[in-house]
């Protein structure tokens, strides 16, 4: 149990197809996400807006797998699931979105929970949130790094 920062979650966004996703594993232990910094990566940027949206989950997404790196070394390895690139969205839950932020592909948005108040995934196996960019038209290269606490 401990706090863990992933590596970048990236896709080239899609309308059906989420750019990451965060799961609770086999093991069972709840996590809080606290912390999520989104924005593009493209190489070269263009004015597209699009958005970003954390939707809770209640099945597997198919996608690359993540190692997400302890805050603290002294920490054991994360056991919660994450995945980028995704290639098969999982069954998101309607009417859960937990967190929604409209972008310019030129701008970069950091949001940071207020103690008490992150968004919590309960202790269940592939429980989890989606961070999906379901805006039609717009196909930017979208990045996002999270920090999460497993309990």
């Amino acid at each position: 149990m401990g706090t863990y920062t992933n590596q970048v979650l990236k896709a080239t966004t899609s309308t059906t197809v989420g750019v990451g996703s965060i799961e609770v594993s086999g093991t069972l232990r709840r996590f809080k996400l606290l912390e999520a910094i989104l924005g593009s990566d493209a190489g070269t940027l263009g004015t597209s807006n699009f958005r970003f949206e954390f939707q809770r989950s209640t099945s597997a997404a198919t996608g690359t797998s993540v190692t997400p790196a302890a805050n603290d070394p002294a920490d054991g390895a994360a056991v919660t699931l994450l995945k980028s690139n995704l290639t098969v969205q999982g069954t998101n839950t309607a009417g859960q979105i937990m967190l929604t932020v409209p972008l310019s592909q030129q701008a970069t948005f950091r949001w940071v929970a207020n103690p008490g108040r992150e968004i919590v995934v309960p202790a269940t196996t592939l429980n989890g949130l989606h961070l999906n960019t379901p805006v039609s038209g717009n196909t930017p290269s979208a990045a996002a790094t999270i920090i999460f606490e497993e309990q």
